[in-house]
């Protein structure tokens, strides 16, 4: 006699994969299908992920990262392999050196054909090419594994330092079957990923004695502030300090940016004559003169809270490191801060506001004229005074001068709400920052865009559109890469290489997808514009002409850009 067993019931790695995800709380995937995860986008969807498709990796991946740095949980980019897994490291790359969260889930090839270099479908060896640009790097050989996989990406995305991590799940690992109830015990919570990590009390005390030794107090605000969420605590020290901030650009609200200790309408001067300096969620880079002079003075000492032991003396000695997470940092140091007795000098103080006086007064001259055709603070000005009306706005903005002018020109109220291209300044981030946001808060967004920086995520606006997102985009079309009055110095008929179309229609290309377009020459057009398009909570774009030779070649950044002697001779 035979006996027919009842076979068990069979999951695959594509199950798995979205059981994991949905099990450690995440909602919403970004991504471009194909080859081999068409079916996993598929799935998630089925299941109740939210699965948002772009256009272009890199996109994806930016908005994801974006996600990430909003909710402190990691973004989840989904790409085929090689060529969508390249696309999306640009993403991967950026997101770990701004330390945001995001995880790059990739399918590849055969691993048995890519090792031996046998001409596999989309060959390449993604892990490796993946680690030099991320904070951490994992496959998942085996479908039993993919629950442990996806836990220790998430953990390594979000503890400590946050930053990009790679994910790499091969073909046949995704459609590998195996038993449901051992798929189902394999599967991993992460359990408390991003852990507390407190402050020595030695740490907290020497940064104390330190700030109270001090005659001109300084506090930069930076990204990490930002990020952790840490609002009120933020707000409680440098009111107690009694110091000067100045937020860096997407600390920028952290603080309102007319609170009455802000310094960074005097940031040059601040910065160069500070002589105790508290850094808070800030690195010593570029962005900050890598702390040295001539833009600080040299006799300035610094405390430094940050999460990361291994940033501490990067460019500059640090005199009173606190390493923490920022919440428990700030928490520790006003525990000790009212008997600290820090009294920034009155002359100090006096000092910055007369400097912020005169910056404001030739600031107003700038935004107080109307020339025709507009120029960048005209232009600026009239998306600030709508923006003001709306506080709730998202704004991302990138560019060369459209990101330096709209940093200084464009006041933000509260955190997070300014997104830019950071620590890399890197162009193109602009559309999936937007499409980030707006997904991830249901809220508006603004994004402020250099004609130029449009031009690497613009298409884009069919994603924007198809899925209905309130974002509204405004390129400030002055014709050209810095500017567009460059010529010719050879002999072709070729534009200069700085120069794009001159009468580009930016705004029938949302038109074209059934958003709407707006043409505007002037200010008042500007404004009206931005004002009906932010009232429909429908995807528009504004194609702001403003004059061709306005702005500077490399924006603020002329130091960085070595030119020939000869290269602009006529």
């Amino acid at each position: 006699m035979t006996i027919e067993l009842e076979p068990s019931a069979q999951t695959d790695g594509f199950h798995l994969v979205v059981d994991a995800l949905k099990l450690n709380g995440i909602d919403t995937i970004y991504g471009v299908v194909g080859i081999p995860i068409t079916d996993l986008a598929r799935l998630a969807q089925a299941e109740g992920i939210r699965y948002i498709g772009f256009r272009h990796e890199q996109s994806a991946g930016n908005a994801a990262a974006i996600a990430g740095y909003l909710t402190q949980k990691p973004g989840i980019c989904l790409t085929v392999s090689a060529p969508g897994f390249l696309n999306g490291m640009v993403a991967l790359a950026n997101a770990t050196t701004n330390c945001f969260p995001m995880i790059l889930i990739s399918g590849s090839s055969d691993r048995a054909i890519v090792d031996l270099q046998q001409g596999d479908y989309e060959e390449l060896d993604q892990l490796n090419a993946a680690r030099p640009y991320a904070k951490a790097a994992f496959r998942v050989n085996r479908p039993e594994d993919i629950g442990v996989g996806i836990a220790r990406a998430i953990r390594a995305a979000v503890s400590g330092r946050p930053g990009g991590v790679y994910l790499d799940l091969p073909a046949d690992v995704l459609r590998s079957a195996i038993d449901a109830k051992t798929g189902a015990l394999s599967l991993v919570r992460a359990v408390d990923p991003a852990p507390r990590q407190l402050p020595s009390p030695e740490s907290v005390g020497r940064a104390l004695d330190l700030l109270a030794s001090a005659k001109r107090p300084l506090v930069i605000l930076g990204k990490g502030a930002a990020y952790a969420q840490a609002d009120e605590a933020v707000r409680a020290f440098v009111e107690a300090s009694g110091a000067p901030f100045v937020p860096m650009s997407m600390a920028k609200g952290l603080l309102s940016d007319n609170h009455p200790q802000s310094a960074a309408a005097a940031r040059s001067f601040v910065l160069g004559q500070a002589d105790v300096v508290v850094l808070i969620g800030a690195r010593l880079n570029w962005l900050l003169g890598h702390g040295k002079a001539p833009q600080w003075s040299p006799t300035a000492r610094f405390i430094q809270l940050d999460i990361s032991p291994t940033e501490i003396d990067s460019n500059r000695a640090i005199a009173a490191p606190v390493v923490g997470d920022i919440s428990s940092s700030l928490a520790a140091l006003l525990a000790g801060v009212e008997h600290a007795q820090i009294s920034p000098r009155a002359e100090w103080l006096d000092a910055i506001e007369a400097h912020k006086r005169h910056n404001a007064e030739r600031m107003a001259e700038h935004l107080d004229a109307k020339p025709d055709p507009m120029d960048f603070y005209s232009a600026l000005r009239a998306v600030r005074d709508v923006l003001a009306d709306n506080p709730d706005v998202y704004v991302v903005n990138e560019g060369a001068n459209t990101l330096d002018f709209g940093r200084n020109i464009i006041d933000m109220h509260t955190p997070r709400k300014r997104l830019d291209s950071g620590t890399w300044g890197v162009m193109g981030i602009g559309m999936g920052y937007a499409i980030g946001a707006a997904v991830t808060s249901g809220g508006r967004v603004v994004a402020i865009e250099g004609d130029s920086a449009f031009g690497f995520s613009g298409m884009e606006i069919e994603t924007i559109c198809r899925y209905k997102l309130p974002v509204v985009i405004i390129v400030f079309n002055n014709g050209g890469v810095y500017r567009g009055d460059d010529v010719n110095r050879g002999q072709g008929t070729d534009t200069a290489p700085t120069v794009l179309m001159k009468s580009a229609h930016y705004e029938k290309l949302i038109e074209a997808f059934g958003g709407t377009g707006h043409y505007v020459t002037d200010a008042v057009g500007l404004t009206g514009a931005l004002a009906e398009a932010l009232a429909s909570g429908k995807p528009a774009l504004i194609n702001c002409v403003i004059d061709p030779a306005t702005g500077t070649e490399s924006g603020h950044l002329k130091k960085l850009n070595p030119q020939s002697a000869l290269a602009h001779a006529t």
